[in-house]
């Protein structure tokens, strides 16, 4: 902060509103872009390692190192090849949902009772039907919680692709916060985040007990 300069200016925040809420816009999207993505990929995966049992090791393996990988040091890997493009930061996000997703689909299906299935197969149901009007009924408390973690992982990680050149809330906190030693952007910046992961959260949690209203019913 600069000094006899306020930490906090509301005055600023009044008249950024369009510039606060444009890079808000921009978190949302590209948040929402890699956990659609990941949890396609992931749902993939996780089916192709309950088929292939033996390739669980190497997929999660594969995910755990890449999860592992600093997100600065991940970005300077993919930049020689992508560039400083949104596909880069995209690439990045969706890498780091893979681990968390693809153990939680895969813990859920593996959770499903197997008398459960049994019964299904006894009337008749195909793998397909099965999967979806049987198993992923039962699996999806733990897959939304999975889906819970990842997105507010995600909204933490987007504030670094700012390091690269994309928008979203981490514009505000370094290119107008750090690089400008101004804290009212640093702290609405750093507010607005929070409160997206919170209210994300809530939002799936909600949707989880809608898709869901029997594990409400037993849990009472």
């Amino acid at each position: 902060m600069i000094e006899g300069r306020p930490f906090l200016e509301p005055g600023w925040i009044v008249d950024n509103l369009d510039e606060i809420g444009h890079r808000l816009a921009e978190h949302v999207l590209m948040t929402v872009i890699a956990v659609v993505a990941g949890v396609a990929i992931s749902f993939g995966l996780a089916l192709l390692v309950r088929y292939r049992p033996r390739l669980y090791g190497p997929v999660i393996g594969i995910s755990g190192t890449i999860y592992s990988i600093p997100s600065l040091a991940l970005f300077a890997l993919l930049i020689p090849l992508t560039g400083l493009t949104l596909l880069t930061a995209e690439i990045a996000l969706v890498s780091y949902t893979l681990l968390i997703l693809v153990r939680n689909i895969v813990t859920a299906l593996d959770g499903v009772p197997p008398e459960v299935i049994e019964a299904a197969r006894g009337m008749g149901y195909s793998p397909f039907q099965r999967l979806w009007q049987v198993e992923l009924p039962i699996a999806m408390p733990v897959i939304v919680a999975g889906i819970r973690i990842a997105t507010v992982t995600t909204i933490g990680l987007v504030t670094v692709t700012s390091l690269i050149g994309m928008g979203g809330l981490g514009y505000l906190i370094v290119n107008l916060g750090i690089q400008r030693y101004f804290a009212t952007s640093i702290l609405t910046g750093v507010v607005l985040s929070v409160a997206l992961a919170v209210i994300s959260d809530v939002a799936l949690l909600a949707i989880q007990r809608r898709l869901t209203p029997w594990a409400k019913a037993r849990a009472r």
